[in-house]
């Protein structure tokens, strides 16, 4: 019997004894194990009512010191989701990083859909939470659920657009470049940090006819034409 889905990780990793973790890997693993961080931001993950990403690194890496001991070639396949309650555009950003740190692609995104009797359905519409009262970031409108869901799939090149969109509203255009930490490249016609090339070259030419001290150096020609 082959287990694709399901496991709480979490707990898991909290049994003094692996005996269960390591009959798990040696036998019932057909090349993939899904399991649901479905975040890394420590903020979402607490409205998520889900344990930090440290309990996920932590199961990945005793998964694949077990499956090492096995001299199996088999993986973890996170889950991860976009666009839950308290999930800002920084927070997608962040997340998008994660992926990118820990060599994550993933092929499919949930974006968060609300379902009855859940305590995130009830953030989704009050925009409270439930326990403390306070107001929850909701992101709502189409426009940001489709950019915080192209930062997880980045490296599609489709859904480059869309990541810069979302990169310069988050305020981070240090991510837009051919440097290795950037999650995309510029789009043609754009420089590092997905600034026009027109506007740059509109600012250059305009610091040519100033002085070092920020005067316009051929102010007093200008006057006498004008006179002229």
């Amino acid at each position: 019997m082959f287990i694709r889905s399901g496991i709480r990780f979490d707990y898991l990793i909290e049994d003094e004894n692996d005996e269960f973790f390591r009959e798990l890997v040696k036998y019932h693993i057909s090349g993939q194990l899904r399991v649901a961080p479905e975040h890394c931001s420590a903020a979402v993950l607490d409205k998520m009512g889900k344990p930090h990403i440290e309990s996920y690194k932590r199961f990945c890496k005793m998964f694949y010191d077990f499956t090492g001991k096995e001299n199996k070639d088999q993986y973890v396949v996170p889950y991860l989701m976009s666009s839950h309650p308290g999930s800002t555009l920084s927070d997608a950003v962040e997340l998008a990083l994660f992926c990118k740190r820990e060599n994550i692609h993933p092929k499919q995104v949930q974006d968060f859909y609300p379902t009855p009797g859940t305590i995130s359905t009830s953030m989704f519409y009050t925009e409270l939470d439930p326990y403390t009262l306070k107001e929850v970031y909701v992101p709502k409108s189409e426009n940001e659920k489709a950019m915080q869901r192209a930062l997880l799939q980045y490296f599609i090149p489709e859904n480059k657009p869309l990541v810069i969109k979302a990169l310069i509203k988050a305020g981070r255009r240090d991510l837009i470049g051919n440097d290795k930490k950037c999650l995309v490249t510029p789009m043609a016609g754009q420089t590092q940090g997905g600034y026009s090339k027109q506007n740059n070259n509109r600012n250059s030419q305009n610091q040519k006819g100033r002085s070092k001290n920020g005067k316009d150096k051929f102010a007093k020609y200008r006057r006498k034409n004008k006179k002229k």
